[in-house]
């Protein structure tokens, strides 16, 4: 292994993506999406329980998406990256186990749990993506982002491999049925997500610390420096293309994470089938993560991300087409091959163009432009089911934003070009 990577801090860094893809897995694309339509809102229409997952998406992504640039300037200001980490993991973490209690036909109450969960789970990422240049040089970047997301999704698919049993095989864990075993997972899921962020909270240290000023004082400044920065980022143009380009294709990406299962379901598939399918993707985006860093480093991030926006775009055509559970899971391995790519070096690709000493702020503007991405894309799937009343239609509109995504993206190349 490269010694980089064995590094207490990065290894440390690294662990919280395995931590908290344990939520991304099991709740987010695996269990959240079937207990919603088959519990939560059993005898709803496909179509309508399919607006219901958009609107929960949405309005979970536009929280976070307001709330992750006045985090990054607070904790760019105070120093408290790694406490205020833990505290939206800790958010995160309780509310998750708390879907365990919501009872059936209550979707209500299950969308708002699941709304605290995302901001914990999103306004975490906040913090640890920015963090990601106190542990790695800039040379490094781009194969510590990828190993991060590889962890992720190796510990998120073991967890989610056991979830599976669980419910494929309840009484071997001595529970009464499937329902059960997936309470037990989303408690699981809670546990594991604590445990695993505590290498964080004690190896992982940040340098040039803000000074420390109290809770009060740290909102006024942080919203002072947030101002200052949004002025300041006007005059970044590469670095304002490339929000501009990330907020665009992956909202596509995030999209089909949360939304396959989802489409599957609509079409038919057995849903004890579709949840391997995304075991299937994450143990293929193990090593493919781990590659794209290599990819990065060896050809340049943008490359590799136009790489992955091309097999994208080529499997949502495909996905339109798809007629039984097999090309539901040729698709869930070409999947796999990028999905954990363009995220790695998107982080990685945006870490070289801010300042590392404002990479909270930066970094929030990053998330919030991925989360305000989250909003259209789910809520753009769910009302082109409502209005057409074809999922097939609903998967294709992603497309778009791979495209529209990735033309901005060469734009910002020659961009940056011109202004080296």
């Amino acid at each position: 292994m490269n010694p980089v990577l064995r590094r207490r801090p990065v290894v440390s860094w690294a662990l919280y993506d395995w931590a908290n893809s344990a939520f991304a897995t099991t709740v987010m694309a695996g269990f959240f999406p079937v207990f919603f339509k088959e519990y939560w809102n059993a005898g709803i229409p496909a179509t309508e329980s399919t607006f219901r997952l958009g609107l929960a998406n949405g309005v979970a992504s536009a929280c976070v998406a307001l709330l992750a640039p006045v985090l990054g300037a607070i904790a760019d200001r105070s120093g408290a990256r790694v406490r205020l980490l833990m505290a939206f993991t800790v958010l995160g973490a309780a509310a998750t186990a708390g879907l365990a209690l919501v009872g059936e036909g209550h979707w209500l109450a299950a969308s708002l749990l699941y709304l605290a969960a995302s901001l914990g789970f999103w306004g975490g990422l906040v913090f640890n993506d920015s963090l990601i240049v106190h542990v790695a040089r800039t040379d490094e970047l781009d194969l510590v982002s990828g190993f991060g997301y590889a962890l992720g999704y190796l510990g998120g698919g073991l967890l989610f491999a056991i979830n599976v049993l669980m419910t494929q095989r309840p009484h071997w864990f001595g529970l009464a049925d499937t329902a059960a075993a997936v309470r037990v997972s989303f408690v699981s899921v809670g546990i594991w997500w604590l445990l695993f962020s505590l290498p964080l909270a004690l190896f992982v240290r940040e340098q040039g610390r803000g000074t420390a000023v109290r809770a009060g004082q740290a909102v006024r400044d942080g919203l002072r420096e947030l101002a200052q920065t949004f002025r300041e980022i006007r005059r970044y143009r590469p670095v304002l293309l490339f929000l501009a380009a990330y907020w665009l294709y992956i909202d596509g990406v995030n999209t089909v994470i949360k939304m396959a299962v989802d489409y599957g379901l609509s079409l038919g598939f057995p849903a004890a089938s579709l949840v391997t399918a995304l075991l299937v993707t994450q143990f293929v985006a193990f090593p493919a993560a781990l590659a794209f860093g290599w990819i990065g480093q060896r050809f340049g991030p943008r490359r590799g991300i136009f790489l992955a926006l091309a097999v994208y775009v080529a499997a949502t055509c495909y996905a339109y087409f798809i007629a039984d559970v097999r090309d539901f899971y040729a698709l869930a391995v070409v999947i796999g091959l990028v999905q954990g790519g363009v995220q790695s070096l998107s982080r990685s690709y945006y870490g070289r163009l801010i300042p590392a000493d404002r990479s909270s702020e930066f970094f929030g503007f990053y998330n919030m432009m991925g989360k305000f991405a989250s909003v259209l894309g789910p809520l753009l799937a769910g009302l082109v089911a409502l209005v057409t009343g074809d999922s097939r239609l609903a998967i294709l509109s992603i497309v778009v934003l791979f495209l529209a995504g990735g033309a901005i993206l060469a734009l910002q190349g020659s961009s940056e070009r011109s202004a080296g």
